[in-house]
């Protein structure tokens, strides 16, 4: 099978990689954290080599219930990782492997033959769970074919720039400067690089002028429309990537209230506003429903960032379609609505509230939001806009978005 034209591919990384699925698949870890250390313990590697470490994992993720199906057994092994990695590099590259011991038992005709056999059936081509295809193609319809085949596609960097300290065109000379290539996106301040590239050794990133965060998720803190001056509550405030956007529109004047349960999530939203220079950010950690309470009647504006299955950013955590099960959705979908009902009496008479997520599920969307209208804690509220994004759409994550207006 070993034939001249063969892959070139060092053994080293290769065994990186395996070491790395193990973990992720056998340990039970996250793929970004595994990535994470898996380079730091590769301080020699350079920046092909870290590419391709990380790029070849991430493949393999996405594509992981594919290459069992073709294996013909779930892995069990750092060996069994190694047959894996030859598998996709067989359906990826379409040539021989090298003639590494770890590849020897695997057959280049007999797996291209299977694949092509597999590649009828939805579920195996682009590898999810049966119960999250079923759910998707009730959910999504025709679209759901294009949806997840998106879904697969690796994620583009896209960065936002932080208008309290520069300006987009400003951002990208500087960035060239560094040999860091972008283009404008849509949005006012978006940037897409045009290779991939370590942002975060970057002066600019360190000097505060941009953040990364996704060109869907740039377009929630301008739909809330906040203004100098104004009080907002962001209550699922996370690390505070929409936090931070707000107060670069609201130029660092008025209040922000960023709150969410975890205590270390907010740490790093500290961290991240010392260095953007956005100084009018208080965090509060929400420890019981007292916190929420003692804001009603408070807030101009309100964001609602719920936490969701995360289905429209498969294509940054594609592990997260192994981890998911159907219970977890129907929780997060009570979780969602509990959170519209007990948070929206923070907004003012008059003030105006986003609901947002970042699935590509009408439940976790506009049947939420609907559902809210309907309840008596939401008889005060009007629909004044909605957007659902998929990401086939523009080639970027998918997300929802609607704009509540409370009279």
């Amino acid at each position: 099978m070993f034939e001249k034209n063969t892959l070139n591919i060092q053994p080293l990384l290769v065994r990186s990689v395996a070491e790395a699925l193990f973990s992720i698949f056998c340990e039970q870890r996250y793929a970004d954290k595994v990535i994470e250390y898996t380079l730091r313990n590769n301080k020699k590697a350079g920046s092909r080599d870290r590419a391709f470490i990380a790029e070849t994992t991430y493949d393999v993720v996405r594509y992981y219930r594919l290459y069992t199906e073709l294996l013909g057994r779930q892995p069990g092994s750092a060996w069994d990782f190694w047959q894996i990695c030859g598998i996709h590099f067989i359906v990826t590259q379409r040539r021989p492997l090298p003639a590494f011991q770890e590849f020897s038992r695997l057959d280049y005709k007999q797996i291209t033959e299977h694949y092509d056999r597999l590649k009828g059936n939805r579920a195996l081509r682009e590898s999810i769970p049966d119960w999250l295809d079923t759910l998707g193609s009730e959910e999504l319809g025709v679209k759901w074919d294009e949806t997840m085949h998106a879904l697969n596609q690796p994620a583009r960097v896209v960065l936002r720039t932080n208008r309290l300290k520069t300006e987009r065109k400003n951002l990208q000379e500087k960035l060239a400067s560094e040999q860091i290539f972008c283009e404008p996106a849509g949005a006012r301040d978006a940037l897409v690089l045009s290779q991939r590239k370590n942002v975060f050794q970057s002066e600019a990133f360190k000097k505060g002028l941009f953040e990364v965060q996704d060109y869907s998720s740039q377009l929630v803190a301008p739909l809330l429309a906040p203004e100098p001056g104004m009080r907002v509550v962001d209550a699922c405030a996370g690390g505070g990537g929409k936090t931070l956007h707000l107060a670069s529109l609201m130029q660092n004047k008025g209040l922000i209230i960023a709150m969410d349960t975890l205590e270390w999530k907010l740490e790093a939203l500290r961290v991240r506003a010392r260095r953007a220079g956005a100084t009018n950010i208080e965090t509060r950690v929400i420890e019981n429903n007292k916190v929420i309470k003692r804001l009603y009647g408070s807030a101009d504006r309100l964001l609602l960032d719920v936490p969701c299955t995360g289905l429209g950013v498969l294509r940054r955590n594609p592990d997260t379609k192994w981890k998911l099960t159907p219970e977890q959705v129907a929780d997060l979908e009570k979780t969602q609505q509990t959170i519209l009902q007990s948070y929206c009496p923070i907004l003012k008479p008059g003030g105006k509230m986003v609901y947002a997520t970042c699935s590509v599920l009408p439940s976790e969307n506009s049947a939420q939001v609907r559902k809210f209208l309907e309840s008596d804690a939401g008889k005060d509220f009007t629909l004044a806009e909605e957007h659902s994004i998929l990401p086939q759409d523009e080639g970027f994550d998918g997300f929802y978005m609607a704009l509540l207006c409370r009279s």
